[in-house]
């Protein structure tokens, strides 16, 4: 069985081969072309996607040494992403899955992160058998689920303003750091001191204006970003170059102390012995570590992809994409499907 992925909502062009349910390749090309503007202009990305498709494709399938007529199942993202974006994987996984007469599956990028505990490289990897606590973690997404034996999933929690993600990207632009800052910041923070400045956690046991923290996993990062600006603006830019490496670690460990406390008290509270952890910001070393401290203390295991299935990729999109047709739950060959650009997520009922 051979199912080819294809991920395409933001600003990766991604291909992936799936081979009896184990990864047989996983092309990303990233497009730097949204540096020169500090974040990713979605027309730009579109016409990056139409550029890079079909180089892409072909790499993923000649890296897993087989021809396109050897493969059975055409998977893409249908959404949420840009639609521009979207629209470009879709269109081409309809159109290939059509013409070589191949069964098609649109997949959620949302849901696809959420079961990327699943990506499997290897036979003797071992995903989560239980249910489990997903954080779903991105530039545009910071979300909490009870995910089920079955595969039904329940959001406890979500961002009421700005994502995670968004919050390192947005406070590194502040600092003068190259985008995407995310990644900027967490190798800036290994230097520097996270008890330097300390900024607010909203909606937490730290926030000093929020008593009703107890059972809300809602997210909130806007006032971050303000305290943030704030504090560059109370002091002279030769102050904050000095203190860089101190500013980017407390920052980090603002975000990724909220991210892990709520976590934990989901986890808790639903008395759930398992975490997974997806999505960008997933590849954070800081939030790693944190969250595999905090879920060891409390017997919770925990699991994080590899780097390379953390970001927007592919193989999350085919790896979905065979979990569900093994289990009866995919609806195949629905070309009337739209691209969308939003995420309709299922409430905490079915926890």
């Amino acid at each position: 069985m051979h199912i080819l992925g294809i991920e395409t909502s933001c600003d990766e062009t991604s291909a992936a081969v799936l081979r009896n349910g184990h990864v047989a390749s996983n092309i990303i090309s990233s497009q730097l072309i949204h540096k020169a503007y500090g974040g990713v202009v979605p027309e730009l990305a579109s016409r990056e996607h139409e550029r890079l498709i079909v180089s892409v494709v072909d790499a993923a399938v000649n890296e897993a040494n087989i021809q396109k007529n050897d493969l059975d199942v055409i998977a893409a993202t249908a959404g949420p992403g840009l639609i521009g974006a979207v629209m470009v994987g879709l269109c081409f996984a309809q159109g290939l899955a059509y013409a070589l007469r191949k069964t098609f599956v649109p997949v959620n990028h949302i849901e696809a992160h959420v079961f990327s505990g699943f990506i499997q490289e290897d036979p003797g990897h071992e995903p989560p058998k239980e249910r489990f606590i997903s954080l779903t973690v991105s530039g545009g997404h910071t979300m909490l689920c009870i995910v089920h034996e079955d595969l039904t999933y329940g959001v406890i929690g979500k961002t009421i303003d700005d994502a995670a993600g968004e919050a390192f990207d947005k406070t590194g632009k502040m600092l003068g750091l190259d985008y995407p800052a995310g990644p900027v910041i967490d190798g800036l923070a290994k230097e520097g001191d996270p008890k330097f400045h300390e900024f607010p956690r909203a909606l937490t046991s730290q926030s000093r204006t929020s008593k009703s923290y107890r059972d809300n996993f809602d997210f909130s990062f806007s006032g971050l970003k303000t305290s943030v600006l704030h504090y560059i603006g109370k002091h002279e830019p030769a102050f904050i170059e000095r203190h860089l490496p101190d500013i980017a670690a407390s920052i980090q460990d603002a975000i990724v102390g909220v991210l892990v406390e709520k976590t934990v008290a989901a986890a808790c509270k639903y008395n759930i012995k398992a975490v997974s952890v997806s999505g960008g910001v997933s590849a954070n070393s800081g939030l790693r570590q944190k969250m595999e401290e905090a879920c060891s203390k409390r017997g919770i295991r925990v699991y994080i992809p590899r780097a390379v299935y953390s970001t927007d990729n592919a193989a999350m999109i085919a790896t979905l994409a065979n979990l569900k047709l093994s289990r009866g739950l995919a609806t195949p060959n629905n070309y009337d499907i739209a691209p969308f650009a939003s995420f309709a997520a299922p409430g905490p009922h079915s926890a």
